[in-house]
């Protein structure tokens, strides 16, 4: 059996205290225990792991147990070939656990003498140039306060520029990149080193930079961030080879996985479950990690107020997001909630705005007005749908009982007629005050004119998707809140249902479809136009209000 005493230490800590982290670092440990550290053909360079730590401790901070025991399983070579026997390190744990820190000084410590290894170039790569240097700066700055770097008046053991740091002993670089890179042809790295993984949509950036590892003995990779927003990116990937490894114990590509993250999402109310995604949190803790621990007790205690945060929270601070981020536009029980009585007698005469979306001609074709009333949102719609697109595409719904319902009108025809849409906005102006219609960028040299022939102000909005993050917030709110009201209408529900949330790295919202062809979204996404301008009309029952009084002055 393999021995090293901070691997030891922290099994031990894992094994004694199991309810203190989570189930991913367990079965590291199983996997750890089955498959390596029963291996006589391997060993722990006790040199290399004693002299990081001394090297870390003294230009950058004290490692944790953790970062300890990282360490080691980087310094663990096969005693036939002297490569590493992980040569992949997958690290993922919560916001402020010392991720960038860790690579900070295992790079300067790779490129130095105490690894010993000539030409041992390392990179750091991320989509942002302020990222990329992140680790790079503070070994920068690390190696000219501890005055190493090499001068006219001074000989030091490093030539410290604001691009690379070159070791002179032995050649080696500490550089940064980004992923406007579009090729690595000619690099000799030893070592890359990816950060913001959270961020990658899939593999390209990995292998411009990995193409050229080989080259050197001893190369690795590693991958560093928190959960993000991108799902079935390069982080996704990551995370299900690694749990693939501890499922099979194979492990073909040599990765080794430290994944820190809550097992269940309501353990976030629970602070003794936090040190599951947050490493730092095992006591005893650091200066550091009470006052880390304190800066998350703060951002929990304003969830209550701040619900909205709590996305965040999860994904950053508990490295779990709180659901798949492609998901619904509402709950169940929210999207039911729209059917409410629409008060037409009161609306009528009242401003609205029109909104209308087709994805084609061939298939469906949604129109619909938006009126703001006793802190309401009711939307009013109609939808119109090809006889011979329904036969084909044989949809679930009961789109045929909806038609007798009034709720859509199925036309026999080639293509549906854009002249319905003009009737039934020209039908409903005799009712009620449309302001102006909002239609797609898209559609709008088919019906623009035949709109503006009737008189109607049309607005053309020129990417509908730029304005969802604009509006998410209006829609999360007035679903939550009860306020959207499509009267008794499945249509509407069943476009609602249809559409799929993404979340964008910003954190901004688009909504797409989660079929492209069965599940249709026209009415939602007419609706979503008709809200751009929302803030145009008034509540009618303020102008309800000020008509009385004026009608009061008059009298």
């Amino acid at each position: 059996m393999l021995k090293n005493k901070y691997v030891e230490n922290y099994i031990k800590q894992i094994e004694t205290t199991p309810e203190a982290f989570n189930k991913d670092r367990k079965d590291l440990v199983k996997y750890l225990k089955d498959k390596i550290l029963n291996n006589d053909n391997y060993y722990f360079n006790e040199k290399q792991i004693e002299n990081f730590k001394r090297w870390t401790e003294k230009l950058f901070f004290e490692l944790e147990p953790f970062q300890l025991f990282i360490t080691a399983f980087v310094f663990l070579y096969e005693k036939e070939t002297n490569e590493p026997v992980f040569d992949t390190f997958f690290l993922t744990l919560a916001r402020g656990g010392g991720k960038n820190g860790y690579i900070s000084a295992l790079s300067s410590f790779l490129i130095s003498e105490l690894n010993g290894i000539k030409n041992y170039n390392v990179v750091v790569v991320a989509n942002s140039e302020k990222q990329a240097k992140t680790s790079f700066e503070e070994v920068y700055e690390s190696l000219l306060s501890n005055n190493l770097q090499n001068t006219a008046e001074h000989k030091g053991l490093f030539e410290v520029y604001k691009s690379k740091i070159k070791n002179i002993a032995t050649g080696s670089e500490f550089s940064f990149s980004t992923s406007n890179a579009r090729t690595a042809d000619g690099r000799r790295d030893a070592v890359v080193i990816f950060d913001e993984i959270h961020e990658y949509e899939d593999s390209r950036l990995v292998d411009v930079f990995t193409s050229g590892l080989g080259k050197i003995e001893n190369n690795r990779r590693f991958f560093i961030g928190t959960n993000g927003y991108v799902r079935e990116g390069y982080y996704d990937k990551l995370l299900e080879q690694s749990r693939e490894v501890f499922a099979t114990g194979e492990n073909e590509q040599h990765i080794f996985p430290f994944i820190c993250t809550l097992d269940k999402h309501e353990e976030v109310d629970n602070e003794d479950m936090w040190q599951k995604s947050q490493p730092m949190f095992t006591e005893p803790m650091s200066k550091y990690a009470k006052r880390l621990f304190n800066t998350y007790k703060r951002y929990y205690k304003k969830l209550k107020s701040e619900p909205s945060s709590r996305q965040e929270f999860m994904t950053k601070r508990m490295n779990l997001p709180e659901m798949n981020l492609e998901q619904d536009v509402a709950s169940r029980e929210e999207v039911l909630a729209t059917n409410q009585l629409i008060p037409y007698e009161e609306l009528k005469g009242f401003d609205c705005i029109g909104g209308l979306d087709f994805a084609s001609v061939r298939d469906f074709v949604a129109v619909g007005l938006l009126f703001n009333k006793d802190k309401k949102t009711y939307w009013i719609s109609h939808s119109f749908a090809r006889k011979e697109y329904l036969q084909q595409a044989n949809l679930k719904p009961p789109i045929h009982e909806w038609a007798k319902k009034g709720l859509l009108t199925i036309v026999d025809e080639p293509i549906i007629n854009i002249n319905h849409v003009v009737d039934w906005f020209y039908d409903q102006s005799k009712i009620y005050n449309i302001k102006k219609i909002e239609i797609d960028n898209y559609k709008s040299d088919l019906i623009l004119p035949a709109l503006e022939e009737k008189g109607f102000e049309v607005e053309i909005i020129r990417k509908p998707s730029s304005i969802h993050p604009r509006l998410a917030p209006m829609v999360e709110k007035g679903f939550a809140e009860h306020s959207i009201v499509f009267g008794d209408n499945p249509l509407m529900r069943w476009y609602t249902n249809n559409v799929l949330v993404k979340t964008l790295k910003d954190g901004g919202k688009q909504y797409l479809k989660k079929d492209e062809h069965r599940r249709k979204t026209d009415g939602f996404q007419a609706f979503l136009h008709a809200l751009s301008r929302v803030n145009e009309i008034e509540d009618s029952n303020a102008i309800e209000q000020a008509s009385g009084l004026l009608a009061f002055l008059q009298s």
